[in-house]
């Protein structure tokens, strides 16, 4: 059995709105200023394929759950569905840095929140099976368990290529910014033609 806490509930509705307040945000931006969009700036056909098959997947284990009652087996299929969207999610970015060989332009800052969460998840589930005697705690929540390992693998390999891989390059490119920005802001041939205005 999935062991659980009363602390998820509250955690888990929070999740809940904040996705839905992120997404109407989204919806109302694209659908009430739609300057905000560019040409370049569709939902990719992969995307709208893995997105159609995740949700009409989702439907059918719930239309089978119901007469049956099978509620932890559709928590299992929602975990399984979780992490294979975690993994997806994560593979593009990664794929990217590799090709270019560089993370310029992109922030690590999430990364090392997530790396947190993973590990902190990890000694919360720790000290629940040395305090309960028992390590249900991994075996009985594979679907949190997994996640955590996905999300810790992923945050260790944006890490190293953030700082170790391609460290070089985001500093020399950086350099060139702060060059750039130290410079005047007219130069004398752009003086010149200002004068004559």
């Amino acid at each position: 059995m999935i062991p659980s806490l009363l602390i998820y509930v509250p955690f888990q509705r929070m999740l809940v709105l904040l996705t839905a307040l992120t997404y109407t945000k989204f919806l109302l931006t694209r659908l009430l200023i739609p300057s905000i969009i560019t040409r370049n700036s569709k939902v990719s056909k992969i995307c709208t394929a893995i997105s159609a098959c995740v949700w009409i997947s989702a439907a059918v284990c719930v239309i089978v759950a119901c007469p049956r009652h099978t509620w932890l087996w559709l928590i299992n299929v929602f975990s399984t569905f979780q992490i294979i969207m975690t993994v997806i999610k994560y593979i593009p970015q990664a794929f990217m840095n590799f090709r270019r060989k560089s993370t310029e332009g992109w922030s690590i800052g999430n990364i090392l929140l997530d790396l947190t969460g993973g590990v902190t998840n990890y000694a919360q589930m720790a000290m629940q099976s040395i305090d309960q005697g028992s390590w249900v705690n991994f075996y009985g929540n594979i679907g949190k368990a997994l996640l955590s390992l996905v999300s810790i693998f992923f945050d260790l390999l944006f890490m190293f290529q953030h700082y170790v891989l391609y460290r070089s390059k985001g500093k020399k490119a950086s350099s060139d910014v702060d060059r750039a920005n130290k410079g005047p802001l007219v130069s004398s041939s752009d003086k010149s033609s200002l004068e004559s205005v």
